[in-house]
């Protein structure tokens, strides 16, 4: 085998990928103008919303962005990937929702990662949808907490909200902080269930609470090449959404399942693994291709076609 023929296997370029990662001073990718909110949501669970939540951030945080992780999913699953305390008692994203402490004071940075912070979840954010239902512009408490003096004060060049599987206040909160929704799809079978039901609630959001929010990208996960449904699932989804679709895919990887055991991000517990590669390729096309602005016709807000069999 010829050197540039070696140079091209996939053991070669995770060990150039890996090399890479663990020289973060090399890494670099431009700055949004302006601080860009996305929110990573799916009313389906298993689909590699928080998985995709921590390894974007952690890779964005690599080249030197500054990316705050708030995590709104009472099982505080992101918090545990990203190293943050997150024991009743802590400072957390309920205490911000309810008003007792500033943003500020919840955020924990991460030790292994300088520009990667994150206000955890703690499960008393689990009986929070029923304290902010008597609570003065509940819809927009996290959005309150979050402004732009606030984000422009702390330097921050990315905000991603994790929010639970399902439609409540918290994930209201999150997509009026928010202007792009980032959705994962797993290719898989039932890919497409309840995301037409997803995308009609952004389109209601829009229309009442948050007139700025879009679906920004669509990130397809659990991705095998070998398989004629993965192939069907990315058929459908640049069928229904377009060019939002990114064109990096997530494998199915052993890695990606194994890394949130051990307390840490894909890109943390292998940096050379299929799964870390692909999120940090995802990561860099997310940031180079800027807030992705579809029309009604790239990508259209309503009900997602079935997949069919």
């Amino acid at each position: 085998m010829s050197q540039n023929e070696w140079d091209e296997t996939p053991i070669a370029r995770a060990a150039r990928q890996a090399a890479r990662m663990s020289n973060p001073a090399n890494l670099k990718l431009p700055k949004p103008e302006r601080c860009r909110k996305i929110t990573i949501a799916n009313q389906k669970g298993g689909v590699g919303k928080t998985t995709s939540t921590v390894n974007l951030a952690w890779a964005l945080g690599l080249h030197g962005l500054k990316t705050l992780v708030i995590d709104l999913d009472p099982q505080g699953n992101a918090s545990t990937a990203l190293g943050a305390e997150h024991r009743m008692g802590t400072p957390s994203s309920y205490e911000v929702l309810i008003g007792v402490i500033g943003a500020a004071e919840a955020m924990q940075w991460c030790e292994t990662n300088p520009n990667v912070c994150c206000i955890p979840a703690t499960i008393d954010l689990a009986g929070a949808e029923i304290e902010l239902v008597s609570m003065v512009k509940r819809e927009y408490r996290l959005a309150q907490a979050l402004n732009d003096d606030f984000l422009a004060e702390q330097g921050f060049d990315y905000v991603f909200v994790d929010c639970p599987p399902s439609l409540g206040l918290l994930t209201i909160n999150a997509m009026t902080t928010v202007d792009e929704v980032l959705l994962p799809i797993q290719c898989e079978y039932y890919a497409l269930e309840g995301v037409g039901q997803l995308l009609s609630n952004i389109s209601m959001i829009r229309e009442n609470l948050n007139p700025n929010l879009h679906v920004g990208a669509v990130l397809l996960t659990m991705y095998d090449g070998r398989t004629k449904l993965s192939e069907q699932v990315v058929e459908e989804a640049r069928r229904h959404f377009g060019s939002v679709v990114l064109i990096n895919r997530i494998p199915r990887s052993v890695k990606v399942s194994e890394a949130p055991g051990y307390g840490q991000t894909v890109l943390e517990y292998d940096a050379g693994s299929r799964g870390a590669l692909a999120y940090f390729d995802a990561a860099i096309e997310l940031a180079k291709r800027g807030d992705y602005l579809p029309t009604a016709e790239s990508a259209p807000i309503g009900v997602a076609p079935e997949l069919h069999s």
